[in-house]
C-alpha cells in the first residue's frame, strides 16, 4: 500500500463531512420541489465550495505543520491544491457535456438539479472506487505511472483536435438500446424517472439523460484519476482534492450554464494541461517535476485559456 500522511481518523471524519455536505447540497440547492437554480445562489454555492476547499486545505496544513513537519506541510497542501484544480478544469469540462446532453433532451430548466444530484452522488462512488483500484495498481507495478502518462498525452492531443466536434448524441449506442429495449415515455413527467400507465412501468426521457450523465463521469473519471498521479501518489490527497472537485460541480453547472459559450477555448486549456502531467509522469525518472511548478503552469495555462476565451467573445461581440 501506498503512504499516506492521512490516519484513520482523518479518513472517517472527511467521508462524514462529505455526506453531510451532500446532505446540505440536496436541500439547499433545490430542496423537494423542482425549481430553476438562480445564477445568483448557484454563484454563492460556488464560492462557498471553493471556500470550504481552502479551509480544509488549511487545516491539513496546520495539522501536518504540527505533527511532521513544514516542509512536509507546505508540499501536502501544493500537492492538494494543484490536485484540486486539475481536477476542477476537467470538471468544467465535464460541463459543457451535460450542457450539450440537456439541450438535446430539451430538460426544463428545474428538472436538471435531480439529474446533476445524482451525476454527483455516482461521480463521487466512481472516483472512490477507481482511486482504491489505480492506488493498488500503482503499488504494485510501478511502471503504471508511465501508461497513465502515455494515456494522458494521447489523450490530450485528441481533444485538441476533436475540440470543435459536436458528439453525435441521437446515434449513441447506449441511447439507441435504451430507445429499442425499454418502454419510454415521450414525454416528462416532473423529476421523475419511471411512471407507471395501465399497469406497466414506462421510463421517463429524465432516465435517460441520467444514464448519459453517469456515463459521462465514466468517461472523464477515466481522465482525471491518471491526471491526479502525476500531481501526487498519497491516496488521501488524491481522493480529497478529487472530491472537493466534484462536490461544487451542481452550483457550478448553474453558475456557468448560460455563459458557458464565453468560455469556449477553456477545453484546449483542459487538454494541454492533461498532456502536460502526462509528460510529468513519462519524465519522473529524469526529472521531478517540482509541486510549485507544476501548480504554476497549470494556473498558467487554464488563466491563459480563460482570458483568451472572453477576448475572442468580446472581439466577436464587437464585430457583430
Amino acid at each position: 500500500m501506498m503512504e499516506t500522511i492521512a490516519q484513520g481518523w482523518m479518513w472517517g471524519a472527511f467521508v462524514v463531512f462529505v455526506i453531510a455536505m451532500l446532505v446540505l447540497d440536496m436541500f439547499a440547492l433545490g430542496g423537494n420541489k423542482p425549481r430553476k437554480v438562480s445564477v445568483r445562489e448557484a454563484g454563492a454555492w460556488s464560492l462557498g465550495w471553493f471556500t470550504l476547499a481552502m479551509v480544509f486545505n488549511a487545516l491539513l496544513w496546520w495539522y501536518l505543520d504540527g505533527s511532521v513537519g513544514r516542509e512536509v506541510a507546505n508540499t501536502k497542501a501544493m500537492e492538494f491544491f494543484t490536485g484540486y484544480l486539475i481536477e476542477k478544469s476537467l470538471s468544467v469540462d465535464n460541463l459543457f457535456v451535460f450542457l450539450m446532453l440537456f439541450g438535446f433532451f430539451a430538460v426544463p430548466a428545474e428538472y436538471q438539479r435531480r439529474v446533476l444530484l445524482y451525476g454527483v452522488l455516482g461521480a463521487i462512488i466512481l472516483r472512490a472506487v477507481m482511486i482504491l483500484a489505480g492506488v493498488w495498481l500503482v503499488s504494485q507495478f510501478s511502471w503504471m505511472l508511465y501508461l497513465f502518462g502515455a494515456f494522458l498525452v494521447v489523450t490530450g492531443i485528441k481533444m485538441i483536435l476533436m475540440a470543435e466536434h459536436k458528439p453525435d448524441i441521437a446515434n449513441n449506442p447506449v441511447l439507441k438500446w435504451m430507445r429499442s429495449h425499454l418502454r419510454m415515455t415521450n414525454e416528462y413527467h416532473g423529476e421523475h424517472f419511471t411512471v407507471v400507465k395501465e399497469g406497466l412501468r414506462y421510463f421517463t426521457p429524465l432516465f435517460a439523460v441520467l444514464v448519459m450523465v453517469e456515463i459521462t463521469d465514466v468517461i472523464f473519471a477515466v481522465d482525471s484519476i491518471p491526471a491526479i498521479f502525476a500531481v501526487t501518489t498519497d491516496p488521501f490527497i488524491v481522493f480529497t482534492s478529487n472530491i472537493f472537485a466534484i462536490l461544487g460541480l451542481r452550483a457550478l453547472y448553474f453558475l456557468l450554464a448560460d455563459m458557458a459559450d464565453r468560455f469556449h477555448l477553456l477545453k484546449y486549456g483542459v487538454a494541454v494541461v492533461l498532456v502536460f502531467v502526462g509528460i510529468k509522469l513519462l519524465i519522473a525518472d529524469v526529472y521531478h517535476v517540482p509541486v510549485l511548478l507544476s501548480l504554476s503552469v497549470v494556473a498558467l495555462i487554464l488563466t491563459i485559456s480563460v482570458a483568451a476565451s472572453l477576448l475572442a467573445t468580446r472581439t466577436k461581440e464587437a464585430r457583430g
